[in-house]
């Protein structure tokens, strides 16, 4: 299965080759051109029917959170950095797989009875932990291993219950298998598929990417918030696993199109597509930068709720996956109709 392949592939912000080569790989019969510019981003497009000046830009992103090796010491223990936003009270006791070999290893600490009982009343920091990759000098881990090699988390795609699927990566891997599937259809219009770098360290590459192909129209898809789960009020969830795809009316970055917005979930409710609004307002998504491009991109946001989320392993319903694909291909099919933004 296609998002499968995709979360189970590593790929930290800035060490995202191994995802584009298999995004490739899947989109080389689906885009009549595929380039990769110079930051990294897949840029991919099927020139359109009628109108190919118009240009509409499909957006997702394939890097992912992770970390990277910043020191080895004498008995040959790995310490290491965060790659984008990870709570360091997670990592403890997690299986990693480093560098391009995907060496093995164990995320630890001090053990629990070693510790004073200050110690014990701290939440753990990253300079408190280290990776165990089984050597015992520096030397042996050497040969292995080397700074600024990156390190993801050995998480598994599996189903879990009926509907629900657990991996890692799903933000925004998601969003990259949707982009995929959008790729087998012509439009009337030139229809862009960019599949960026760097979104976890500060949309770097949608940066680039939106200058690049300065569409008409961009829309990202992502994975997103869900704490539907106790400790939270429901008044706070930003969404809810089972209601279908969430569209964005604004975050930390920017305020959605509210032409663009509003028939997404017209389109949601004329077609009995289950759909949500993202009911929160922090964080951001690559929105943030395509719609300052230039003199200013119309740009939309929809996304996948996502448990868990930045953390070595996420979980989505399948079925808001599904109905996602569904939601954008009709808004692709319906771009042209102008009573579609009233």
């Amino acid at each position: 299965m296609l998002l499968k392949k995709l979360t189970e592939t590593i790929g930290v912000s800035g060490g995202e080759q191994k995802v584009r080569n298999m995004i490739i790989e899947e989109i080389s019969k689906k885009a009549d051109h595929i380039y990769i510019d110079k930051i990294g981003n897949i840029i991919a497009y099927n020139s359109g029917i009628k109108n190919p000046n118009k240009r509409v830009m499909l957006c997702a992103h394939m890097d992912e959170v992770g970390l990277i090796v910043s020191n080895i010491d004498k008995y040959g223990l790995i310490k290491f950095k965060s790659v984008g936003g990870l709570d360091p009270r997670i990592l403890l006791s997690k299986v990693v797989l480093i560098g391009d070999n995907l060496v093995t290893g164990v995320i630890g600490t001090k053990a629990v009875h070693l510790l004073e009982e200050e110690e014990k009343n701290k939440s753990l920091k990253i300079k408190d932990l280290y990776i165990d990759i089984g050597t015992s000098t520096k030397e042996e881990t050497e040969r292995l291993i080397k700074i600024g090699d990156y390190i993801g988390f050995n998480t598994k795609y599996e189903k879990l219950g009926t509907n629900l699927i657990k991996a890692k990566a799903l933000d925004d891997r998601v969003g990259c298998a949707i982009l995929i599937n959008m790729l087998d259809r012509r439009y009337d219009f030139s229809l862009y598929t960019v599949f960026t770098v760097q979104e976890e360290i500060g949309l770097r590459g949608a940066k680039v990417a939106a200058f690049n192909v300065n569409p008409d129209i961009g829309l990202v898809i992502e994975g997103t918030t869900c704490s539907d789960v106790p400790g939270t009020a429901p008044s706070e969830y930003a969404t809810i696993l089972g209601n279908g795809p969430a569209i964005s009316i604004m975050d930390s970055a920017s305020y959605s199109d509210k032409g663009i917005a509003k028939a997404l979930y017209r389109i949601g409710i004329d077609n009995n597509i289950p759909v949500q609004w993202k009911k929160t307002t922090f964080g951001g998504n690559e929105s943030g930068v395509i719609h300052l491009t230039k003199e200013g991109i119309r740009t939309g946001a929809i996304s996948i709720p996502c448990r868990y989320i930045h953390s070595p392993v996420s979980v989505m319903d399948r079925n808001d996956f599904l109905n996602c694909i569904k939601l954008v291909e009709l808004f692709l099919e319906n771009i042209e109709r102008k009573t579609l933004y009233e």
